[in-house]
C-alpha cells in the first residue's frame, strides 16, 4: 500500500494561514487594549471594600463617548500626579459637593447622600468640611475608603479645587475579574438617584 503524503505547497499555505490568523489576532488584541477595554490593578487602599489591593479590574475606554459621566461611577483617570489612578465620581459640571451635615454625610446640591453601600465600614464621609462648586467638563472624585484615600479634598488649593476633567477619564470600570473569589460587577449604585442639577 503506497502512503500518501501532502504536498509541500500545501503545508506552506496551511503555515501561512496561520501565521496571518495570529498577527490578526494580535493587531484586534492590541486594538481592543488602545480604544475599547483595558485592565487595570488596585495598587492602594483608597477604594476599599469595593476594591481591593491587587484586585484587577476591566475598564471600558468608550463609556463615555457615547454617553455622560455619571455621579457614583468608578473610573480610572490620569490623575492629580499624573498617574492612573481609580476613584468613585461624587459630583458632575454644575454640582455643588458640601461635606458634612450632622449626620457626616455629603450632599450634592442640596441633597444628601446615603453612602453606606460603597464606603468602608466605619468611616464617615470626610474628615474634612468642604464645599465646591464643580466646574462645566470636570468632575469630584473620591475614595470609598475616606480614611485612606489622596482624593480631590487633598487637591483642593489647585485652580481646579481638585477636581479633574472629563478628557482626562480613560474609562469606566465595570467588572472587577481578579482574583476569580471576588468576580463581580462594578454596578451604578441608585446613591445618587435623587440628586437634581
Amino acid at each position: 500500500m503506497v502512503e500518501e503524503t501532502e504536498p509541500p505547497a500545501k503545508k506552506r499555505s496551511g503555515m501561512r494561514e496561520t501565521l496571518i490568523f495570529v498577527l490578526a489576532g494580535v493587531f484586534v488584541a492590541v486594538l481592543v487594549h488602545m480604544f475599547v477595554m483595558q485592565s487595570f490593578y488596585i495598587p492602594s487602599e483608597s477604594m476599599e471594600n469595593t476594591l481591593l489591593v491587587n484586585d484587577r479590574v476591566l475598564v471600558n475606554k468608550l463609556a463615555y463617548r457615547f454617553g455622560d459621566v455619571s455621579r457614583g461611577d468608578i473610573v480610572v483617570f490620569k490623575g492629580w500626579d499624573g498617574e492612573d489612578t481609580i476613584k468613585r465620581v461624587i459630583g458632575v459640571g454644575g454640582d455643588t459637593v458640601t461635606c458634612c451635615d450632622s449626620k457626616h454625610r455629603l450632599s450634592v446640591n442640596g441633597t444628601p447622600i446615603e453612602e453606606t453601600s460603597y464606603l468602608y465600614p466605619g468611616v464617615y464621609a470626610s474628615d474634612s468640611k468642604f464645599t465646591v462648586k464643580v466646574p462645566a467638563g470636570r468632575v469630584w472624585l473620591m475614595g470609598d475608603n475616606r480614611s485612606n484615600s489622596r482624593d480631590a479634598r487633598s487637591y483642593m488649593e489647585n485652580e481646579f479645587k481638585g477636581t479633574i476633567a472629563v478628557d482626562d477619564i480613560i474609562g469606566r470600570a465595570f467588572v472587577r475579574y481578579w482574583p476569580f473569589s471576588r468576580l463581580g460587577w462594578l454596578s451604578h449604585p441608585s446613591t445618587f438617584d435623587p440628586v437634581r442639577p
